[in-house]
């Protein structure tokens, strides 16, 4: 039985003895399938195919592969006051990233902002000693490899501990979750919003996309209420989906002026 990875979005799925029939994840409108059809590899083949990128983004450690694979998402490590956070996951895991991560402290847990990014999410829990997932139970239907390590938790916010707390803001994917850090380790604040709010190619806005590969763009109502999901938090940097994507420095002004710029350039006015 072996857990295959779709070579498109890099999800591994529950273990089997053939390739699934198709991924789910890529057939939804907000994803694609492959241009050469429904593609699998196994995780010895990706690791053997891209070795891990592990370096610092900014001033956080970030794990990867080179060259990139499926989405190329970073997963990063948050060393909160409180809990080490894995923030977002990747479909490569190999011994080295697991001792390079776990250097200063083990993980705590795993959170991952939506479904694309879910990767090897169940590997990675389990080289990491068993530490819990943290879902949002309204994505529980792209789970594509359960596992009783994956804890989905409702409603629209989970602290994780004094001033480190997961929100939910919808828009991508109705779970779409964003990580808000503000405690004594990140004294001005941090946002890690993944797709959700997604920083763009001048690092001095965010966007919003229903599907970023199709360009499908977010009903302005969705907009509204990511706006209002994150209306309280104060924040100095956003760190993106990928490397360096990232606005450092003044971000809480960068994203709220990307609220109104999306709103008025779609004709429908202003974020308030």
């Amino acid at each position: 039985m072996t857990p295959f990875l779709c070579q498109t979005c890099g999800t591994q799925f529950a273990p089997s003895d053939a390739p699934p029939p198709v991924c789910p994840i890529c057939e939804d409108e907000r994803q694609y399938v492959g241009w050469k059809g429904q593609r699998w590899l196994t995780l010895a083949e990706l690791n053997a195919s891209r070795p891990m990128r592990i370096e610092i983004d900014h001033d956080l450690s970030g794990i990867g592969t080179k060259p990139a694979f499926a989405i190329d998402q970073r997963a990063l490590v948050l060393p909160t006051a409180g809990p080490r956070v894995l923030w977002e996951c990747v479909s490569a895991v190999t011994e080295e990233a697991v001792e390079q991560i776990t250097r200063d402290g083990p993980i705590d847990l795993i959170a991952i902002s939506h479904p694309h990014f879910y990767g090897s999410m169940v590997e990675w829990a389990q080289a990491l000693g068993g530490v819990p997932i943290l879902l949002h139970a309204a994505d529980r239907e792209w789970i594509m490899r359960p596992s009783p390590l994956i804890e989905l938790w409702e409603g629209e916010r989970k602290p994780l501990s004094d001033g480190v707390s997961l929100i939910r803001c919808g828009g991508h994917f109705e779970g779409s979750t964003v990580l808000h850090w503000l405690d004594r380790a990140r004294p001005n604040g941090a946002l890690f919003p993944g797709d959700a709010l997604q920083v763009v190619s001048d690092r001095r806005h965010v966007t919003f996309m229903y599907s970023y590969p199709n360009y499908i763009p977010l009903h302005p109502d969705a907009v509204r209420r990511l706006s209002d999901s994150i209306a309280g938090c104060q924040f100095e940097d956003v760190f993106g989906y990928t490397w360096g994507r990232n606005i450092i420095g003044h971000g809480r002004e960068a994203v709220d002026r990307s609220f109104d710029r999306y709103l008025a350039a779609i004709g429908v006015g202003e974020a308030a």
